[in-house]
């Protein structure tokens, strides 16, 4: 297993934060024929297909550009050499506005609606690097920016700033930056080898995986696997070894993978957050797997690359 090649951990563009400041930075790139801009429309990305497979429906400026967007919808997303990319980021549901000779305009509308949109969870583990990389990013940026619009502080409406990495309050001059929320998955093992999955309440029937869980404030994250190990199936937990991590946008995680050797096997779930657990052997989760009475985590998942690697060999199943 290459933990250097995690899904979404893949990103080969150059963010170039220092390029972020620079005043007129979106102007100057959407007056750039060869600047790229990735298309974003709630939690989804723009793709279309390619001989390889999808890849994301990158745009020129010309293409992209139309009446009535607002300038906070375009995100700066880095550059790699003389190509830079841009996210602009389309209203779910985009509000009518009068242009100065009196027509109706409905920003971005046509955007949407001639495009092929794909869920990151979905695309993630099969776009190139640079494209996964790509939409990580923009997907992160746009969900902060739609659920953070105001001043922590005052409450205030904040301005975008330094090419949408930075929300300023124009009350009390602060400034407010992109969160991202820690969170542990484990791959629990017990003395047999066997793996242990559970099942949490939202998830469709039949749907295991690896157990996860925030890291709480003032928390170290092996504390973090221990505590929510012993919380969600009531099992102490020993051993804890750092194997990788990667962002998951949905919203705002950075997953911190670890395998973790149990010292009790008894499971008893919380029956809020996960209402059922199975320790699973090799032969048996290939089964169930294969019959569809398991449905494993996407690709795009690191829960996915901790099952695999404890199993040696990649599962059926996308």
């Amino acid at each position: 297993m290459d933990w250097t090649e995690l899904p979404l951990a893949r990103a080969t563009v150059d963010r170039a934060a220092d390029r972020r400041a620079r005043p007129g930075l979106i102007a100057d790139l959407l007056s750039d024929e060869s600047t790229r801009v990735v298309l974003v429309h709630g939690a989804l990305v723009a793709t279309t297909s390619a001989a390889d497979g999808p890849e994301l429906d990158l745009l020129a400026p010309s293409a992209a550009v139309r009446p009535g967007i607002p300038p906070d919808a375009w995100l700066y997303l880095g550059t790699d050499g003389a190509t830079s990319y841009l996210a602009l980021v389309l209203a779910e549901q985009a509000a009518e506005t009068t242009d100065v000779e009196g027509f109706v305009v409905a920003p971005g509308v046509d955007l949407v609606a001639s495009r092929r949109w794909s869920q990151l969870r979905l695309v993630g583990a099969v776009l190139g690097p640079r494209d996964a990389g790509l939409a990580t990013v923009a997907i992160a940026l746009a969900a902060w920016h739609e659920t953070h619009p105001r001043c922590p502080r005052c409450g205030g409406l904040t301005d975008v700033v330094r090419a949408g990495w930075v929300r300023r309050c124009p009350a009390d001059g602060t400034e407010h930056y992109p969160r991202t929320d820690p969170a542990v998955i484990m791959a629990v093992v017990d003395d047999t080898d066997r793996l242990l999955l559970g099942h949490a309440a939202p998830w469709p029937q039949n749907r295991f995986s690896t157990l996860a869980g925030y890291v709480e404030p003032g928390e170290g994250i092996e504390q973090a696997v221990r505590r929510e190990v012993a919380e969600e199936v009531a099992i102490d937990v020993g051993e804890v070894t750092y194997r990788g991590s990667q962002p998951w946008p949905f919203p705002a995680s950075l997953m911190l993978a670890f395998r973790a050797r149990a010292l009790t096997t008894a499971i008893k779930v919380d029956g809020s957050e996960v209402t059922e657990a199975r320790w699973f052997e090799r032969a048996e989760l290939a089964d169930q797997v294969a019959s569809g009475v398991v449905l494993l985590p996407t690709r795009a998942s690191i829960a996915r690359v901790l099952i695999e690697e404890w199993f040696g060999a990649e599962l059926p199943g996308d």
